[in-house]
């Protein structure tokens, strides 16, 4: 690896000094002096804000050319923005048809409805399994013939529900949910302050666990399989994640990975950046030690882009799309159809993506913004982009490379693994 890690190195250099392609095909420093202007002011306004120009970045740059920059190199916060750095590393991992994998155990027979044993739910690290599956889940085990459960409710593995990363806390969620229906209890509150708050209920019959919620590390003896449950396909986990910024999921995937410097290792395999150029400490961007450089996030945007190419999805797949999407850039004023994601913590503010633009094709760009305006920076950040295409010019239609392709079946994800008639009811 630190043969790798060196050889990058030296290709970040040679690329910065414009001697080395980047990504297949290396940008030229062929800036739009109109497009400098722009940004130019851009900066100026921030200054009128009050804010110092030396903690901001930006870069623009077509498939072949940067067209304008300032501090483009130098890396600073990026906030959420590392979450496309954890989208990289998931997708280049696993593919984006892959489904993570909870299955249900038992560990003794069903007779006239009731399960004689514990009941084992084995976490296959789906950071998106929600309320909804667990209704569903209940659901096949009443296919089962399972009615009520006169063990204990066994949780091993990665199992997460309803975002929290506590199996115990996640399995008494189930617990809820198969007992009482319809999401059960939610999590609400920021940090350590946690309120159980009931949702409203169903009148499907209860499955009742007679034993309380236990956690294991590694399942041992002899188990009977009931019941597999397959996540959403990456993409669409990674399309909500991006869209609502959704800090817990990135943690979740990053853990996944293996961690976040294996994380690292593999964005800078799979966007032919070093390492080093990497300053990540997770996976979610919480923190201000997550610092990226602006054209380095571009580079990230677009081996995404490439990745997906020959797949039968696109970026737009994975992260919001302007005039379609809501979460993080529902107040927002994007040009239509751009795929951007947004990123902030106190005193940071940033936003990437990719204009589609007549005059250069897709332009992708990277605007960092430090400092206490955050809905100013915002503000400027959409005023940027749209003087950006109304200089450009937008396409009349998106190419298909940057268009939401046809939506997977995501129905039916219950694999029944014990055959057998439903006695009792």
């Amino acid at each position: 690896m630190s043969l790798v890690v060196s050889a990058g190195a030296v290709v970040l250099w040679l690329v910065l000094l414009g001697l080395r392609p980047a990504l297949g095909e290396a940008p030229q420093m062929q800036q739009d002096p109109v497009a400098q202007t722009v940004v130019q002011n851009y900066l100026y306004e921030i200054t009128n804000q009050g804010e110092s120009q030396s903690q901001q970045g930006v870069w623009l740059q077509s498939d072949r050319a940067v067209l304008a920059q300032y501090q483009g190199t130098e890396p600073l916060p990026v906030a959420s923005l590392t979450k496309i750095a954890t989208t990289l590393a998931a997708l280049h991992a696993w593919g984006p048809t892959h489904q993570f994998m909870t299955t249900v155990y038992t560990t003794g027979p069903v007779r006239q409805g009731v399960l004689w044993g514990d009941l084992i739910v084995q976490g296959g690290g789906d950071p998106f399994f929600v309320s909804e599956d667990a209704i569903e889940l209940r659901q096949a085990l009443r296919q089962l013939g399972v009615k009520r459960v006169t063990g204990k409710l066994v949780i091993a593995g990665d199992f997460y529900m309803n975002f929290t990363t506590s199996s115990l806390f996640a399995g008494k969620l189930l617990k809820h949910a198969l007992h009482n229906g319809a999401g059960g209890m939610v999590r609400r509150g920021k940090r350590r302050k946690v309120q159980m708050v009931r949702r409203h209920e169903t009148s499907e019959p209860a499955i009742v666990i007679a034993g309380p919620v236990q956690t294991v590390d590694a399942l041992v003896g002899a188990q009977i399989p009931l019941i597999r449950r397959r996540s959403l396909p990456l993409v669409h986990i990674l399309k909500r994640m991006n869209v609502y910024s959704n800090n817990a999921m990135a943690h979740m995937l990053t853990y996944e990975l293996g961690g976040p410097e294996i994380m690292v290792r593999r964005v800078a395999l799979a966007a032919d950046v070093p390492a080093t150029a990497l300053h990540l400490i997770n996976g979610s961007g919480l923190g201000a030690a997550n610092q990226l450089a602006p054209r380095t996030v571009c580079a990230l945007l677009m081996a995404i882009h490439n990745l997906l190419r020959p797949t039968e999805f696109t970026i737009a797949d994975v992260f919001p799309i302007a005039g379609y999407d809501q979460g993080t850039i529902r107040r927002r004023h994007l040009p239509d159809d751009a795929v951007v994601k947004t990123g902030t913590l106190r005193n940071v503010s940033t936003l990437a993506g990719v204009i589609l633009t007549r005059a250069h094709g897709p332009v992708w760009f990277a605007l960092i913004n430090q400092g206490g305006d955050l809905d100013g920076y915002r503000t400027q950040q959409d005023v940027l982009l749209r003087a950006l295409m109304h200089h450009w010019g937008a396409v009349d239609r998106p190419p298909p490379d940057f268009l939401p392709t046809r939506i997977l079946a995501i129905n039916a994800r219950n694999d029944i693994l014990l055959r057998t008639k439903a006695e009792g009811g």
